[in-house]
């Protein structure tokens, strides 16, 4: 190997590259704080990088090769130096993106350790799936298998994911879209899960611009606009707490800032404000020595401000799952302005800023001390692949969220132990929290000495007494709805499929059935004709049962299912794809045109009115038709013909009236609708929680279609109420964004609207 490696530092730096220069200044970092560092086997991994990925561009034109450096440099700066993991940043995208590099070509130079991280990297690419999501889902659940044996596979992915949102304005609109939305929905959580602040701050101020650029905007005039006042209201009060505790003889860090943008923005749309309204703005930071001066620098902000009611969170007598520890509380300032003071040590801080790699020290000839003892850093993934292994993508990526899900609650046992779940956790939760069997046998709940439903949620400080019985049944599938946790839909669905395999098949057949009917196909003719039998192969069943037992118990969907079957009977050319279905999700790899098509007078190829092919037409608003819908036409007298769908209410109003008949006329697509899009009205009624604005925005975005007007609502009842206008092409878009909504946490009802 060492020869080899002889021959790579061979090919030396050229004088004057812009490519070298970056690498160089990459080790310049790494040798100010480590100046023992042996650079010899890095440079070898940098020049076998350049070798092999040549002539490669990015989209901005750059030699690709600047682009693992610099994932290369963000993982020295934001998650310490570590010379195998450095080593497969700069070799990450060797396997994926050179034909003449493998994966045992790795192993030899750099060895089994590096060669492992850069495979866990490697997208599957040589696969073929059903659909982008599906692909998307695929690889997360890859990276995620190689992190549960080695965590520094995911941070060299979100350091690759920083630098490519970075550079993301070189990228098509609808690539922008569907980065920034699968960051936010899976990326900048996972950060979180890992402890890593600022990586997760990154992520998601970068991502959420692309995804409502109008309201990033707003937010950024907004502190533009009072930046100064702000300013001058935070150096006040670090100066007052600054002098205070040094009168106290602490000695102790002081740091303010303004919130982050998303922050901000999750704070506008999750509490329905506007700007205006969002006061704690600004944020600080006291850094201590230890525990107890912790405690007394909050006694002296008690002193020295307001409390706000009911905002104290001592995550240091209680830690968050991911192990942060700080105290946070919010104060009410002069004008009655309200801001965050957190506080924690030194070593806290380090955890905060750095999550797991706060653990790793380097240590000269290139070994690193990795503590892998803590099981609670990679027990959530381990958890998260054992209980969701024959999970449907769709499904994997709700459970995925739901378990990364920021939001939680702390409630305790009988006995004081505490246990952390799930915003919107129900007993349930609970009782499979403590143990399986406690759940398979749960036959009651009481919170706080009162007796509550099973769906009851769970709020922070409920004490929560779990009564079982061994007369009981055992779970219902119902459970699987009122869950909040992963982990207790995986138990859920494990007993099912132990105790109760032959109900699970049953419904499971139903529902498949089902869904063929509605595509025209038989069960018994798919598996005559040997399509059902590839199908299985390709979901990886054994059987048709087993895939029966895993739509009953919900791990997969009878309409993916289908779509498989579909899919196989495409290629056998036993169907055709005009014979396909609006059920079906359309997925395409091209990029929509975004932009409304002007509605008021439009070609009139693109319609035809009673057969003909030259009336100025123009489409109602109270209905909003799109491509695929029957429609009708009105005549306006003076203003053309005004296009409505065939169940519109105003439509079939006048036709229950015998209303003005004559005014109504056939109507029908014409051949001129393609490339063109539409407007579709969609209203969303859904429990109000935080975070639904951005799910729903992101299924939108998932769905490569776009948002073009956006209006919520909430009511008394805890409920939302949302109206969103999409830019579409036709009714499969229009079904698909519907379905990724309807799969959302907490939706109530999903139906089509005008757009008025």
């Amino acid at each position: 190997m060492e020869r080899k490696i002889s021959q790579l530092l061979e090919l030396g730096f050229v004088d004057g590259d812009e490519t070298d220069a970056l690498y160089q200044n990459l080790e310049r970092v790494i040798l100010a704080d480590y100046p023992e560092f042996n650079v010899e086997r890095l440079r070898a991994a940098y020049f076998f990088a350049r070798k092999y990925h040549g002539e490669q561009k990015r989209n901005d034109g750059s030699p690709f090769v600047t682009h693992p450096v610099a994932t290369a440099l963000i993982y020295a700066e934001r998650m310490r130096v570590d010379e195998e993991a450095l080593m497969a940043c700069l070799l990450h995208d060797t396997i994926e993106d050179c034909p003449e590099v493998n994966y045992n070509d790795i192993e030899i130079l750099f060895g089994k350790e590096v060669a492992d991280m850069v495979e866990g990297v490697t997208k599957l690419t040589r696969v073929n799936y059903s659909s982008k999501d599906e692909e998307a889902t695929e690889n997360i659940r890859k990276t995620l298998l190689a992190t549960a044996k080695d965590v520094r596979v995911m941070l060299i992915k979100l350091a690759d994911r920083t630098h490519n949102l970075r550079t993301l304005d070189y990228k098509s609109s609808a690539k922008q879209r569907e980065k920034a939305a699968e960051t936010i929905e899976i990326y900048a959580p996972i950060a979180h899960r890992l402890g890593m602040q600022s990586v997760k701050w990154e992520l998601e101020d970068r991502s959420i611009p692309y995804l409502d650029p109008e309201a990033c905007e707003e937010i950024n005039n907004f502190l533009e606009e009072n930046g100064e006042s702000l300013r001058e209201f935070m150096q006040s009060v670090r100066v007052s707490l600054e002098e205070r505790l040094k009168e106290e003889g602490i000695e102790a860090e002081v740091h303010s800032r303004l919130k982050h943008l998303y922050s901000i923005y999750r704070k506008m749309y999750s509490q329905n404000k506007g700007l205006s309204e969002v006061h704690d703005l600004c944020a600080f930071r006291v850094i201590t020595n230890d525990i107890g001066e912790c405690y007394h620098v909050l006694g002296i902000a008690a002193e020295l401000y307001h409390p706000s009611p009911g905002k104290l969170k001592d995550y240091i007598a209680g830690p968050k799952p991911n192990g942060y520890k700080s105290i946070h509380n919010t104060y009410i300032g002069r004008n009655g302005v309200l801001f965050e003071i957190q506080i924690r040590t030194r070593d806290m801080h380090n955890f905060a800023e750095y999550g797991v790699a706060a653990h790793w020290k380097y240590k000269g000839g290139g070994q690193q001390a990795i503590k892998q003892d803590d099981e609670k850093t990679y027990a959530w993934i381990r958890n998260m692949l054992e209980l969701s292994d024959d999970l449907d993508p769709d499904v994997f990526r709700r459970e995925l969220k739901a378990n990364m899900f920021a939001d939680e609650v702390m409630v305790f046992t009988p006995k004081g132990d505490s246990r952390t779940l799930p915003s919107g956790a129900t007993p349930i939760d609970f009782a499979y929290k403590l143990h399986s069997d406690i759940g398979n046998h749960m036959s009651g709940a009481k919170i706080n000495g009162r007796i509550v439903p099973f769906d009851y949620k769970l709020q922070s400080g409920d004490v929560v007494e779990i009564e079982t019985s061994r007369a009981s049944s055992g779970p219902s599938l119902d459970w699987l709805e009122k869950a909040r946790s992963p982990e207790a839909r995986g138990k859920i669905r494990q007993w099912f499929k132990r105790e109760r395999r032959t109900e699970t098949v049953a419904m499971g057949k139903a529902s498949f059935e089902a869904e063929l009917k509605r595509s025209h196909l038989v069960l018994t003719e798919i598996i005559k004709n040997g399509a059902m039998a590839e199908v299985l192969k390709k979901m990886n069943f054994a059987t048709v049962d087993d895939l029966f037992a895993s739509i009953g118990i919900r791990s997969r969907s009878s309409l993916q299912a289908v779509n498989r079957v579909r899919d196989e009977l495409i290629k056998r050319n036993q169907l055709y794809p005009e014979h396909e279905y609006e059920l079906r999700e359309r997925v395409t790899s091209s990029d929509l045109p975004y932009h409304r098509h002007d509605n008021e007078h439009i070609r009139a190829t693109e319609v035809l009115v009673d057969g003909e092919t030259n009336i100025a037409v123009k489409f109602a608003q109270c209905c909003s038709p799109v491509p695929g819908d029957k429609i009708v036409g009105f005549n306006t007298r003076g203003y053309g013909t005004s296009i409505h769908r065939a169940d519109c209410p105003n439509y079939l109003n006048d036709k229950a009236r015998n209303n003005k008949l004559d005014q109504w006329v056939q109507a029908e697509w014409g051949d001129a609708t393609a490339n063109r899009t539409y407007l579709a009205g969609i209203k969303i009624v859904a429990a109000d929680r935080g975070g639904l604005i951005i799910d729903i925005a992101s299924a939108i975005s998932s769905a490569k279609l776009g948002t073009k007007a956006f209006n919520a609502s909430t009511n008394q009842n805890a409920t939302a109420t949302i109206y969103i206008a999409v830019s579409v092409t036709d009714t499969m878009d229009v079904s698909t964004a519907i379905t990724k909504i309807r799969h959302l946490t907490g939706i109530t009802s999903v139906e089509r609207c005008g757009t008025e």
